[in-house]
C-alpha cells in the first residue's frame, strides 16, 4: 500500500513542480535593461488609481456617505488592476 501511494505521488510531484514552466517565459517587458513583471505594473496603476479615485471623492464628498471606506477604495483599486491588465497584457 505504502509502495503504490509513493509510485503514484512521484510522478505527481514531479507534474507539479514543471507546472509553472513554458516556453514563452515570464509575462515581462525590459525596463532600462532589467525584467520587470507585467503584474507589478497593473497593481502600481490599482495603487495610483485607488489614491486617484480617494481624493476625488474627498473633494467631491462621497467619501464621507461610504461606510466600509478600506474595501471600497481597494475593491476599485483591483477593478482598476484587472482591467489593465485584462486589456492591455490580456490574449
Amino acid at each position: 500500500m505504502r509502495f503504490t501511494r509513493l509510485r503514484f505521488l512521484v510522478p505527481v510531484l514531479g507534474l507539479l513542480a514543471s507546472e509553472g514552466c513554458t516556453l514563452q517565459g515570464a509575462p515581462s517587458f525590459p525596463v532600462v535593461g532589467a525584467y520587470f513583471p507585467d503584474w507589478m505594473v497593473c497593481g502600481l496603476i490599482g495603487v495610483v488609481v485607488a489614491v486617484g479615485l480617494r481624493v476625488i471623492f474627498l473633494l467631491t464628498g462621497l467619501d464621507a456617505i461610504l461606510s466600509f471606506r478600506l474595501f471600497t477604495y481597494v475593491a476599485l483599486g483591483v477593478i482598476a488592476a484587472l482591467t489593465v491588465w485584462t486589456l492591455v497584457f490580456g490574449p
